[in-house]
């Protein structure tokens, strides 16, 4: 395959963790990655990682919750490429906090930008070149957006929020010719998503109120869960995703693996999304292709 032959990728979030290891597995696999992050002096260890697997990645600056960087990035993509096959939404930023009530608004607005609107902007911003390449949009779902968590609730409503979202755009996007996904991963414990915040419970029990045994409560059982047995390597995600990339016709909702699937077999009946997709196909004259 020429360089001129491969389709390119853009992910965002590429500094570390799922972002990271889909950049260079996308690479590998033939993609021309465009790489994505906030701060692209962070880009060491993905240019690193991209060295030790034999490829290369192109590192460029895009702040997801800055429209004027998203319009500037898929500017220079279109200028520098001609075309842009596919998209990651992978950037987002954790939130953790003992209570709602201990959350100020501006951090809880500040989650929803990132996670939430931050995928948006990207998502809008690129279509117009995925209508043209009849194209891909993976975003990096979660199972807490699906099913709610404890003391995580502004993450788990932003990831709601981003189900909702791309299960109402998939129909519409495939009716034009770009197929929509989400890619559920549960704990990925190489991230820094994957790590339990270490916590001073004497601390927060001070500072919780009436709330302080539930918390203490939940942080029991969070570490009572038999987490090593659930978790997964930001790398077997990343496999999951360019596997997604490349199917001819991925399903819209992908779990990452067998302990996120009876994850969230605990709340759907439906779980790659098919029923609903081909529901909500009829509702835009678009009966399922077969």
């Amino acid at each position: 395959m020429t360089a001129a032959e491969r389709p390119v990728l853009l992910i965002t979030g590429t500094s570390s963790g799922i972002g990271l290891a889909t950049a260079v597995e996308a690479a590998r696999a033939g993609f021309t990655v465009v790489a994505t992050m906030r701060e692209p002096g962070r880009a060491g260890p993905l240019l690193d990682a991209a060295h030790r697997a034999g490829t290369t990645v192109d590192v460029h600056r895009l702040d997801v919750t800055d429209e004027s960087s998203v319009t500037a990035c898929l500017d220079g993509v279109q200028q520098a490429y001609g075309r842009l096959d596919a998209v990651v939404n992978n950037a987002g930023v954790s939130n953790f906090d003992p209570t709602l009530e201990m959350s100020t608004t501006q951090a809880l607005r500040a989650n929803l930008e990132v996670n939430f609107f931050g995928v948006i902007a990207v998502s809008r911003a690129a279509m117009p070149l995925l209508r043209a390449a009849r194209g891909r949009l993976v975003t990096i779902g979660s199972v807490h957006g699906l099913v709610g968590q404890p003391f995580n609730e502004a993450y788990c409503a932003a990831k709601f929020a981003v189900e909702g979202f791309m299960e109402s755009l998939a129909p519409v996007a495939g009716a034009h010719g770009v197929r929509v996904s989400v890619v559920v991963p549960g704990f990925v414990p190489d991230t820094d998503f994957g790590v339990f915040p270490d916590i001073d419970r004497t601390t927060i029990r001070a500072a919780s109120g009436p709330y302080a045994q539930t918390f203490g409560d939940y942080l029991d059982w969070v570490g009572g869960q038999g987490w090593e047995a659930a978790g997964q390597s930001a790398r077997e995600v990343a496999a999951v995703v360019v596997d997604t990339l490349r199917a001819d016709r991925p399903p819209f909702r992908v779990p990452t693996g067998a302990w996120a699937a009876a994850y969230l077999d605990q709340k759907l009946t439906d779980r790659d999304g098919a029923s609903v997709q081909r529901l909500a196909r009829t509702w835009i004259g678009r009966p399922d292709p077969r």
